[in-house]
């Protein structure tokens, strides 16, 4: 069964950097430039999230991200560019139209903190399995409860793809014409509906057996399948990110 994931097994180091220390750096890279003024320190968490992602060559699967929200960042600068409550001095006058300085400056800065934020989750999610998240954050005292929900919530539109697929190649056999017209796609559709939706309950009940009979209900230390591995350089990569971010809060406040 196909995984819901866009996650991309290339073998690099940033694949074996632990899930948590992902995510301390997708935080770090929302709090450092937030917390410091000016440009310099968005630049810097964004050049190194796009060396990250080259590093793992994964970036071309960014582009196509970054490319989209260009669109919604383009619409951004226009707005507060002439329409920022700050505007004062202006910039530059096109078709008439007047862009200014500060509401530029401020639009600049939302679309670092954009671009920021999308390439540190892109990250995370193109070299991290789900499996592996979710597995690290049960380890770190998350509910096993909760853990089930999200992998179950990852695995169900997979699932369902893969029967609705399964359903359709047997409609074909069978003589059932599945492509077309739109009236005839939806013909087609229409009979899916029933099955995928029984088979993905019996899946849920034939899953939630098959737990409570291997005792996930029971209120005992839940053990793993895998061995924690912690290495050293894990463990710096974590404590580098928690001084960064604690230094930047220092910074501000005595600045």
């Amino acid at each position: 069964m196909k995984a819901l994931s866009l996650y991309q097994d290339n073998g690099t180091f940033v694949h074996g950097v632990d899930p948590i220390a992902k995510l301390l750096y997708i935080l770090a890279a929302i709090l450092i430039p937030a917390v410091l003024s000016g440009f310099a320190a968005g630049f810097v968490m964004l050049a190194l999230s796009l060396m990250l992602l080259i590093v793992g060559r994964v970036l071309k699967r960014v582009v196509p991200l970054i490319g989209f929200s260009v669109l919604v960042l383009v619409s951004v600068v226009i707005i507060q560019g002439l329409f920022y409550a700050g505007n004062r001095q202006v910039f530059a006058v096109i078709g008439g139209v007047h862009f200014y300085r500060e509401g530029l400056l401020f639009s600049a800065a939302i679309c670092l903190r954009v671009l920021n934020i999308l390439c540190a989750f892109a990250l995370l999610v193109l070299t991290t399995r789900p499996s592996d998240l979710i597995e690290a954050l049960v380890r770190k005292g998350l509910s096993p409860h909760l853990g089930y929900v999200l992998s179950s919530v990852l695995q169900l539109i997979p699932q369902m793809t893969a029967t609705m697929e399964t359903i359709t190649d047997a409609q074909r056999s069978r003589g059932m014409e599945t492509e077309g017209s739109l009236l005839t796609r939806v013909k087609a559709f229409l009979p899916l509906i029933g099955p995928v939706v029984m088979n993905s309950l019996v899946s849920t009940r034939e899953r939630s057996l098959a737990l409570e009979v291997r005792g996930f209900s029971a209120h005992t230390p839940k053990t793993f399948l895998n061995e924690a591995q912690d290495s050293t350089g894990n463990r710096i990569i974590r404590i580098v990110l928690v001084v960064a971010m604690v230094a930047a809060v220092v910074w501000r406040i005595s600045a």
